[in-house]
């Protein structure tokens, strides 16, 4: 675990898990600039709009990172894993199979 006050771009790296997602297709915010993550796009400085892909792909990509969202608040809210005793790589696979569900 990394304190609470750390850059999210910084604990991603700082924790491995930037290792793990190599070859990987990763949403994330646009914190996350210059990890390889895919991010969605902005406009340049004095370009007034993105191009209609660009709109597009944010689109998709926002769309897909809300359901992640909602999944990860659902899962705080209803305090699904409060009490869960499993070690190791059991808390790994208890919220993959969450995730799919």
């Amino acid at each position: 675990p990394l304190p609470g006050s750390r850059n999210d771009c910084r604990a991603f790296t700082e924790s491995g898990v930037d290792i793990a997602c190599r070859g990987v297709p990763v949403l994330a915010d646009g914190g996350y600039q210059g990890t390889g993550l895919l991010i969605p796009h902005r406009r340049r400085r004095g370009q007034e709009t993105l191009s209609p892909q660009q709109g597009d792909e944010n689109k998709v990509h926002r769309k897909a990172r809300a359901r992640v969202e909602h999944a990860l608040s659902r899962l705080k809210n209803w305090k699904i894993l409060r009490d869960c005793r499993l070690k190791g790589s059991g808390v790994h696979q208890a919220i993959l199979g969450i995730a799919r569900l």
